[in-house]
């Protein structure tokens, strides 16, 4: 049986991950410290399947692997610290913490005798640089130019981080996929993103209230996550997502902030005032994803629309988060 290990497994996309993985035949152990994910019913389901194993492990030790039941055939890391406001607070952190999990991750791969991939979870945000100093193409094929940001700002550390994260994937000498997700959303991401903040603001308003919305004139593509985990899936497992950096995200549809925002309350089925505040510091104008590359790699496009995935991400929170405080 085929074994995969899934680094950050219990967050977001590594449940999502395991799920697909687990219905693909593979044994799945996933590692977490547990500091943001909780042991809840998912994951609780994903034990009950008898292919999914949950180790706590800080990767930040050195030797946090050592011990673990291989050899893996597929090796995925997403374990990062994440959300703008932890990153702007720790950036020194978000620098070393990054580095020390990966170089664990990467020693694991390594002693791997029959290693299909090494899965690195990289960021959109690695096109940061050349946006504030250059001409950004949109949409952004993979072979842009990276350019660093200033060196002196906190939220560049998260850039950085994974920047470096892709250069030791290129020269650890094992084989690797990078991928570089685009907003993606979905059950359980947590609260610190756009599409859940504005879900719980627009969940707790009262009806007919003002809804304040920064960056209301700034563009996004949204990917749920069931597709952007098939992406994942089928970039490792194919030979041609070998040594490659591929976007995961959707090309389209393009939305306005503020349309989101419109459309949100839709959702939850409140009409509410959509009052601007001035753009977030930092948030590019327009991020939108090329995904030529990657759908020549996985044969796949994105198939949940934006106002379905935003129905099933509110039926998660609705029922999950926000009537249980």
């Amino acid at each position: 049986m085929s074994r995969a290990l899934i680094t950050g497994g219990a967050g977001f996309v590594g449940a999502h991950l395991a799920a697909r993985l687990v219905r693909e035949g593979l044994a799945v152990d996933l590692v977490d410290d547990f500091s943001r994910a909780a042991p809840d019913a998912e994951l609780a389901s994903l034990r009950a399947s008898g292919r999914v194993h949950v180790l706590q492990r800080d990767l930040r030790e050195r030797g946090a692997l050592d011990d673990l039941p291989e050899p893996y055939d597929y090796v995925v890391h997403l374990a990062a610290i994440v959300g703008v406001q932890r990153v702007i607070r720790r950036p020194l952190a978000v620098l070393t913490d990054s580095v020390a999990m990966l170089e664990n991750v990467v020693a694991l791969a390594a002693r791997q005798p029959a290693l299909e991939r090494l899965v690195f979870l990289s960021t959109s945000e690695v096109y940061a640089g050349t946006l504030a100093s250059f001409t950004l193409p949109l949409p952004t094929p993979e072979s842009t130019p990276l350019t660093v940001s200033s060196l002196t700002e906190p939220r560049s550390a998260y850039m950085l981080s994974k920047i470096y994260g892709e250069a030791i994937c290129h020269h650890a000498g094992v084989p690797f996929t990078i991928v570089r997700p685009h907003n993606l959303y979905g059950p359980r991401m947590g609260l610190a993103h756009v599409i859940p903040e504005l879900l719980q603001r627009v969940h707790d308003a009262p009806p007919g209230t003002p809804l304040a919305v920064a960056s209301i004139d700034h563009r996004r593509t949204f990917c749920y996550v069931d597709d952007a985990v098939e992406m994942i899936w089928r970039a490792a497992s194919s030979p041609a997502g070998r040594g490659e950096t591929l976007n995961v995200g959707a090309a389209e549809p393009e939305i306005l902030v503020g349309e989101l925002a419109r459309l949100i309350a839709a959702t939850v089925g409140k009409d509410l005032e959509i009052v601007p505040l001035p753009p977030t510091p930092g948030s590019p104008p327009r991020r939108c994803p090329d995904m030529t590359r990657t759908r020549a790699v996985t044969g796949y496009e994105p198939q949940v629309e934006l106002r379905s995935g935003l129905e099933r991400t509110y039926a998660w929170y609705r029922a999950h988060v926000f009537t249980r405080g």
